[in-house]
Parts: C-alpha cells; structure tokens; sequence
C-alpha cells in the first residue's frame, strides 16, 4: 500500500517510515503539512499518517483539505498524537480522521491498525468500483469523467499545461443494433471500450459519455498530441473485426476535440466545441478527428 507520511521531527519521522517499509509498505516522508498537501495533489494515497501538532498546516488543517477536496480516490487518515483527552479526539473525527495512533507508538499497535485501514479501504474501493464505473463496458461513468474533466481543467490551469477532451462516437452503430440485436451491439461497446482504454496513456481517462459515445480526458496533451493519440484511437478501433455472438463485426469510430490551454475554460464549452468537431467528422465521412476551430485555446490555431 502506498503511504503518505507528514511528521515534523526527524527522528520520529525516519522511524515511522522504516517501519512501514518492514512491514511491506511504499511510503514518501515529507516533514510538514504542506509538503503533505503538495504530494497529495500530485498522486494517490490511499493512506496518510499525519502528525497533529506541525507548524504552518497541522494535522486537522491538513485532514479538512483533503476532506475538502472532490476526488476518485478515498484516503483513510491517521492522526499521530500525544494527546489523550476525548474532546482532543472528537475534535479530529470531525476534521475528517479516520484513526489516531499515540507517539511513541508500537510496532504491533501499528499493523494492527494498517490492517483495519486496508479492510475499511477494500470497502470504499469496491463502493468506489459500483459508483464510478460504467456497468457495461468498465470504464468510467458519466459522472465521474466529468468530475475528473473539471479538476484536471483547474489543475492545467494552474499549472498552465494544456488539457484536451475528446468525443468519441461509434460509426453507424444504430445499424448493428437493428440488424444483430442489443446484446451484440453491448458486446461492441466493451470491445470499443477496451481498445481505446489500450491505446491511451496512465494518466488519461476514458469515460462512457452516453450510449455510443466515450469522452476522453488528456492531461498534458495539447491539440497536436490529442491529434496524433486520437488517430491512434481511431486506428485501434478499425484495426480488426470485433468477435461477437453474431460473427466478426467491422468497427469504426469518428472523434472530435478540443484543448484548453493555460486557463480555465467552462467545462460545458469545451465539451460543445468537441462535439462540434465530432460533427465535421461525421459529415466529412466518419472514421476520422477533427478538431476544434473554436477559439478556446492558446497559441496557433491547428
């Protein structure tokens, strides 16, 4: 399990973090809450051991930021302290802590309470699975694409890197539905859902949009990258017959994009202007990208 650590003094810090890699455990150590917060936006932690007492953001300043913050992921937290009176352990549950464990703490107190933070994480990972994933074809659903969609567009902006979204629509898949039934066309979903999910990078996101239609989230990529990766989409796609109960079925798919550049663009606008794009690539004869003309992003137009 990966671990976040915030401890301001380094000894004990040091020893915390040697213990849990005994233990089996991939764990950063930073020194303060802040440091913290910045590892957290950056990647996913299932799990934080935080000081409470650290100067600047301290252990309930830090709980209630993350508690905070809409996310995918949920990170079980625990609280170091040498405090012991209730009202001290009431105050931190309502900041957002999971656990408290008390310094100096035990070896054998400390896997006993990783291992009820791992059944409580299974828990929320399987609640995670039913509420985020599209039950057909596994990738994400619509809600929860949008909601990646929106934080990806604020952190591009303030990181000022570009972030693309597609719109990927199966071509003439009413067609498959009227002539070789629903349960063949769902088939051709989840083999569309797994080839695009094959050919994107580790940190894009492809969600079901609506029926026959995906969204697709690239973080960094600006319109000549989204380009290049929604041809290879397209490629994939077309690649070969998709096997299904009704015999090999030809596939394509037809894209549009947008890219929003160094500044946040209203989510609904973006995704106008990808599906607009979408639509050029249907009229021009589907199986292809286009991209935007709108003027949403900065820099060259394509």
């Amino acid at each position: 399990m990966k671990i976040l650590i915030a401890e301001d003094d380094t000894t004990s810090r040091l020893l915390f973090a040697a213990t849990l890699r005994k233990l089996g455990h991939t764990v950063t150590a930073v020194e303060d809450g802040r440091k913290a917060w910045e590892a957290w936006q950056k990647d996913e932690y299932p799990l934080l051991i935080s000081d409470w007492m650290m100067p600047d953001i301290d252990g309930l300043q830090l709980c209630r930021m993350i508690r905070g913050e809409p996310g995918l992921q949920y990170t079980y937290i625990i609280l170091l302290t040498a405090l012991d009176s209730k009202g001290s352990y009431l105050e931190g549950m309502d900041a957002g802590a999971d656990d408290f464990i008390t310094k100096p703490f035990d070896e054998e107190q400390l896997a006993a309470r990783l291992r009820v933070a791992e059944r409580i994480l299974g828990l929320h990972q399987k609640l995670h699975i039913q509420a985020t994933r599209d039950y057909l074809t596994g990738v994400w659903n619509r809600a929860s694409i949008m909601d990646y969609l929106q934080k990806e567009l604020k952190r591009g902006a303030r990181q000022d890197i570009c972030t693309s979204v597609m719109i990927a629509d199966l071509d003439h898949f009413k067609r498959i539905n009227d002539t070789y039934g629903h349960p063949t066309g769902d088939e051709i979903l989840q083999e569309a859902a797994r080839r695009m999910s094959g050919v994107l990078r580790g940190y894009d996101r492809v969600g079901r949009y609506g029926g026959e239609e995906f969204l697709i989230t690239a973080s960094g990529c600006d319109w000549s990258e989204a380009l290049a990766l929604g041809e290879r989409i397209c490629s994939s796609i077309r690649s070969e017959p998709a096997n299904s109960r009704a015999g090999q079925i030809d596939m394509t798919v037809s894209i549009g994009i947008a890219t929003s550049c160094g500044q946040v663009n209203d989510i609904g606008e973006l995704i106008a202007a990808a599906d607009q794009a979408l639509y050029q690539a249907k009229e021009a004869g589907r199986n292809q990208v286009k991209l935007s003309r709108l003027p949403i992003e900065s820099g060259p137009a394509p």
